[in-house]
């Protein structure tokens, strides 16, 4: 039993010192960077990655409801994190929507989870888009990004021969800077493959 113990507190304390691949890029080599690329006199001026949203919305839900709850399964699988499900503002009788009617899931990632998915989305799920030539470079002009995804087939998380419906997805990232220059460098240095990089 003791030895039980023993091991469980190494495997807490070994959590707890976890540091993502990509959270220990940014403090040992993107923040010298940015500084550097736009002259920031402190380290507190250097913009970051405050958090990633993932936004399903599921138009065929208002025939069949059940299609949010795989959708919120699929979520929770893609990223690690419990996906919620998120419900109509308004009626819009054209539509067949009811104000409560659940349309979409949705769920936001902050910290060691938010860069996992991030690597996991450069390095793996982005290069498995048939005929991949990078993403544009279009910022919301207050410094936050957000990538449309076509499919879920791309994570490799969901199982093809499970799927029931073909879901596209809104990806933003959000930063701390309000400046799209800045937030497009950082996103640059984490990796995201934007088609034309600017040097």
């Amino acid at each position: 039993m003791a030895k039980k113990a023993e091991a469980k507190q190494e495997q807490q304390v070994s959590l707890k010192g976890y540091v993502p691949n990509l959270q220990r890029k940014y403090r040992e080599e993107i923040v010298d960077k940015l500084r550097k690329e736009f002259g920031f006199k402190t380290v507190m001026q250097v913009p970051k990655l405050t958090k990633i949203t993932i936004n399903q919305g599921i138009g065929a839900a208002t025939g069949d409801k059940k299609l949010v709850d795989v959708a919120v399964q699929e979520l929770t699988a893609i990223t690690g994190q419990k996906a919620i499900a998120t419900y109509s503002r308004k009626d819009i009788s054209n539509f067949k929507l009811r104000k409560g009617m659940p349309i979409g899931a949705k769920v936001t990632l902050r910290s060691t989870k938010m860069y996992e998915f991030l690597e996991r989305l450069i390095a793996v799920s982005l290069p498995r888009i048939r005929d991949f030539n990078g993403i544009n470079e279009k910022f919301d002009g207050r410094g936050n990004y957000t990538l449309g995804i076509k499919e879920q087939i791309i994570f490799p998380e969901i199982d093809i021969d499970k799927i029931q419906k073909i879901f596209g997805m809104e990806i933003t990232f959000v930063t701390s800077t309000e400046k799209d220059e800045e937030a497009y460098a950082l996103l640059r240095e984490f990796g995201l493959p934007f088609k034309n990089k600017k040097s």
